[in-house]
Parts: C-alpha cells; sequence; structure tokens
C-alpha cells in the first residue's frame, strides 16, 4: 500500500502537462535563439545573382581588361564584399551584379549581352528591397518611372556607394545639389540641419509619404531638432514656455508648419535672416 506522504510527492495529470506546456515553450525560444544567432554570424548568400540567357561566369579579371575604371577601386568598396566563389574563375563580383558575362566578352561589350543597371533598377532591388518599397510611396525620384537611375545618385564601384563620400572628400550633398541648384547656395545663413547632417536629415530621397519626400509632415519635421525639454514646458528656438514668443509660436504650430504663414520660408538657407526668413 503506498504511503500517503509519498503521494503528495508524486505529480498530478495537471501538473504533468503544465511541466510539458514550459517544457515545449523554452525549448522553442531556445531554438528560435539558436537559429537568429546563425542568420546572423554566417556568411551566406541571400539572393540569387542576375541571369543573362545563354551566359557563364568568366570571372572579374575578365571584366577588368575593358573596365579598370571601375574594378581598380571596386575591391574597397561596399559592394564589393558581394561576391560568387568559383575556384575556377576567382572572384566573380562583377557578375554577381551584372549577370554571366561570357556573351558580353564574346560580343567585345554591346548593349543586351549584360546585365545594367542604369537602364533597369531591378538589378538593385534583388538586395534592397526595402528601397523597391520606398519607391512605390507617393512621392519618391521617378526611378521606377525610368527618368531617374539609382547610379545617378550612387557610384556603385567605389566606397560606401554614395556620390561625393568616401575618397571623393565631398559632402554628400554634392550628390543632391547637382540636380537641386536653387537649394545649393552659398547662404549667408545656411540651415544648420544641411550643413550637420545633409539634405538627408528632411529628405528621404527614395520616397516617403509626405509630401517632397519629407520624413515627417508639417511642424513634426522641425521639432525633431528644435524641441528640447525644459523645466518646466519646453524650448522652441530657446524661448522658454509661458512666454509671449512661445505662445505665438505655439499658435502658428497649431495652424500648419514652421515655413508657412510668412514665417521660416527659407528653410535651406537664407540670405538675410538668421532664422531663414526671406
Amino acid at each position: 500500500m503506498r504511503n500517503p506522504a509519498q503521494s503528495k510527492n508524486l505529480p498530478t495529470a495537471q501538473g504533468r502537462r503544465r511541466f510539458t506546456r514550459n517544457a515545449l515553450l523554452f525549448g522553442s525560444l531556445a531554438a528560435w535563439g539558436i537559429v537568429l544567432v546563425s542568420c546572423i554570424s554566417v556568411d551566406r548568400t541571400v539572393v540569387a545573382p542576375p541571369q543573362v540567357a545563354g551566359a557563364t561566369y568568366v570571372g572579374s579579371k575578365a571584366c577588368a581588361q575593358c573596365h579598370s575604371d571601375q574594378t581598380d577601386h571596386f575591391a574597397g568598396s561596399t559592394h564589393g564584399k558581394i561576391a560568387l566563389a568559383d575556384p575556377k574563375l576567382g572572384s566573380t563580383g562583377c557578375e554577381s551584379c551584372h549577370g554571366p558575362g561570357s556573351l558580353h566578352v564574346a560580343a567585345g561589350g554591346g548593349a543586351g549581352t549584360i546585365v545594367n543597371p542604369r537602364k533597369s533598377p531591378e538589378a538593385c532591388f534583388a538586395c534592397h528591397l526595402d528601397k523597391r518599397g520606398e519607391m512605390s510611396l507617393p512621392h519618391t525620384h521617378p526611378v521606377l518611372a525610368g527618368k531617374v537611375s539609382c547610379v545617378d545618385c550612387h557610384d556603385v564601384h567605389r566606397d560606401e556607394a554614395v556620390r561625393g563620400g568616401g575618397a571623393a572628400l565631398a559632402a554628400q550633398t554634392a550628390t543632391c545639389i547637382r540636380c537641386h541648384t536653387q537649394q545649393a547656395g552659398p547662404f549667408i545663413y545656411p540651415h544648420g540641419a544641411i550643413r550637420e547632417e545633409g539634405c538627408t536629415a528632411c529628405h528621404n530621397p527614395h520616397g516617403t509619404v509626405n509630401d517632397k519626400m519629407l520624413v515627417a509632415r508639417d511642424a513634426n519635421l522641425c521639432l525633431r531638432c528644435h524641441l528640447a525639454q525644459s523645466s518646466p514646458g519646453f524650448n522652441i528656438g530657446g524661448f522658454k514656455s509661458g512666454g509671449a514668443h512661445a505662445n505665438a509660436v505655439g499658435s502658428r504650430l497649431s495652424e500648419g508648419a514652421c515655413w508657412s504663414a510668412g514665417c521660416h520660408e527659407d528653410i535651406h538657407g537664407s540670405n538675410v535672416n538668421a532664422s531663414l526668413r526671406p
């Protein structure tokens, strides 16, 4: 006959079910943790390279014979880290974006024998899926319409693929002002955001839901930088809450953007007023 004291120590059916559920839960979490760590730490190809019908890979050395301007700097670039490994051919980094190059080499170059990202952004979207989504938003550069190309703004063979950056020793804004000349200045009073961070402090060049590709709408854009917490209340442009100017600013903000209603209209820079007024 079982000792009653021993019976108290035996797990009940409900207790066994609870233990099993807990074990499964923690086991599943541990398994997912291992998978995530392996995904982060393992170097792997995550997208299929572009294909050219009937072509085979020839290796980047064959590309360098004609395209030395691109290949001489490619090894130190961000895109230079992308390569299809082939022990017979060596590096095939060029072909990981342009597709296999045997037909291109046999034809001595020529259109239609290689993938050209300047003609179609799909070669870039194979990896940059997030940019494909941003360019489908209401306000974007007309890349999908074929009026602008990714390589108009990005030098994919050098450095971090931003024209004007890296070894070019120029501000990233140099890329934008090649087209947006009216915003280039020089200004006596430039907007500090452009001087410090560049155009992308306010604009997402790949696309947003906001007009002019702004990263936020209305006064919320400006308040990302021009809102400093204080005690009590807040500051806008150095004016403490409760003062006449701060109250007026707060009223205007409720009506629209900081650059509307005749206030800070010269948002890229001004030649007459440090507060960026015309």
